[in-house]
This record gives structure tokens, C-alpha cells and sequence, in this order.
């Protein structure tokens, strides 16, 4: 395992357990939300693409998503294991709601110096709504490239339980 993806929907902990294990295995993690977001109004990085393939062009890196889709297949291409954090709604959605309203109140700064507002709660593009109305398609199109021939010499880990993900980490 030297080039990882954690993936997963919004609120699945892909960012927590990615940080710690390349902690732990001593890979360089490279947050995909602070990487696409790089500014204010949550400007989005026009050299995305260019990052992530300088990035991915090294011998060992951690990164915490699916891949948007002008990246997606640079990352899977590039990676040689998938963490699937594949846990359900009931776990996920008190997750997201927590983080969110933890970054709301306490006004956390987050990529590109943005933060979560109240008035953001409103947009369907807000990390709560999100995880709710992308967690079908997240896990359609996660299995989808875990079937696909060209992503078949990936090392796979699928945890469908929190506690599966927490043994599994302390055993590497």
C-alpha cells in the first residue's frame, strides 16, 4: 500500500481515516476538498488536473476521495489500493450533520479560507444535502470502478461498519 484512495460518501470519515493512516504508514496525504477548493467563495482550483497528476506521479500518497470526474481516472489509474468506507445513511448522515454544525457555530476555516454558514444550509451543494442525494450514486459508481477491468490489480478494502475500519487500522 503506497498509493491509496479512501472513498466513500460525504460524512464517512475518508478524511479521518486517510490523515491517520498515512500517519501511520508514513505516505503523504493529500486532501482532495482542500486541493479542488482553493479560494474564497469556494473558487474553484483551475489547475486541478495538473496538481492531482503531479501528485499521483509520486511514489507514495494517501488521498481521501472518489475523484471528481476531470480527476477520477487519474487516481484510479495511479492508485495501487481502495479503502471503501461503505457504511450506510444511519451512520453517515449523524456524522456529516455533527461536522457541519460544528464548523457552522464554531466557524471553522476551511478550504481556500471558506467556511460553512447558515445560509449555506440552504444549497443543495452543502456537505449535509450532498451526502443525502449522493449517496446512492457515490455507491453505484464506487462498486461500477471496482468492477472495471481496468481498476481490476487494485488492492481493495471494503469496511461496511465503523468498527471494521477502527480493527482493521490498528492491525496495519
Amino acid at each position: 500500500m503506497e498509493r491509496i484512495l479512501v472513498v466513500g460518501s460525504t460524512g464517512a470519515g475518508k478524511s479521518t481515516l486517510a490523515r491517520a493512516l498515512g500517519a501511520r504508514l508514513g505516505l503523504p496525504y493529500h486532501e482532495m476538498d482542500a486541493l479542488y477548493f482553493d479560494g474564497p467563495g469556494w473558487a474553484v482550483n483551475g489547475e486541478l488536473a495538473a496538481d492531482v497528476a503531479r501528485i499521483t506521479a509520486g511514489p507514495c500518497w494517501i488521498t481521501d476521495s472518489l475523484g471528481c470526474p476531470e480527476v477520477r481516472d487519474l487516481l484510479w489509474g495511479r492508485a495501487d489500493t481502495v479503502i471503501w468506507l461503505d457504511y450506510s445513511r444511519r451512520v453517515i448522515m449523524p456524522r456529516v450533520l455533527r461536522r457541519s454544525v460544528r464548523r457552522t457555530v464554531t466557524g471553522e476555516v476551511l478550504f481556500g479560507g471558506n467556511k460553512e454558514s447558515w445560509a449555506g444550509w440552504l444549497s443543495r451543494e452543502h456537505p449535509v444535502w450532498w451526502s443525502w442525494s449522493q449517496y446512492r450514486t457515490r455507491r453505484r459508481e464506487i462498486a461500477l470502478r471496482l468492477r472495471d477491468p481496468r481498476f481490476a490489480s487494485l488492492r481493495t478494502h471494503r469496511f461496511g461498519r465503523p468498527q471494521e475500519t477502527a480493527a482493521w487500522l490498528a492491525s496495519v
